[in-house]
């Protein structure tokens, strides 16, 4: 697994859920916050974002995420059926209070 992958994982508030997110930083990254806080994830644990910034629940609400709740990578989106097909490269991330960055 690495930075920018969509990942399959089990939802880690609610165990009968999984979630499809996107990795944005694995363990020994920095991340910073909205509030400007830098945060190095800790071993064993990864940073979790969904595309959609302003409609997700994600590693901003749950923070870091352990990799045992990976299930697996996902490579190919079904639904909705107009954007069938590979799953597509990370999109360009809007700078906004709500976007982390990444530090290697």
């Amino acid at each position: 697994l690495k930075v920018g992958d969509v990942v399959v994982v089990t939802h880690p508030l609610n165990p009968r859920e999984s979630i499809v997110k996107r990795i944005v930083g694995m363990p020994g990254d920095h991340i910073m916050t909205a509030g400007l806080i830098r945060y190095q994830l800790p071993p064993g644990r990864i940073w979790l974002q969904g595309d959609n910034l302003f409609n997700s629940t994600d590693s901003r609400s749950y923070g870091p995420v352990p990799l045992a709740l990976v299930k697996g990578k996902a490579i190919f989106r079904i639904f909705p059926f107009e954007d069938m097909g590979p799953i597509p490269p990370a999109p360009a991330r809007p700078s906004t209070p709500h976007s982390h960055s990444r530090f290697g």
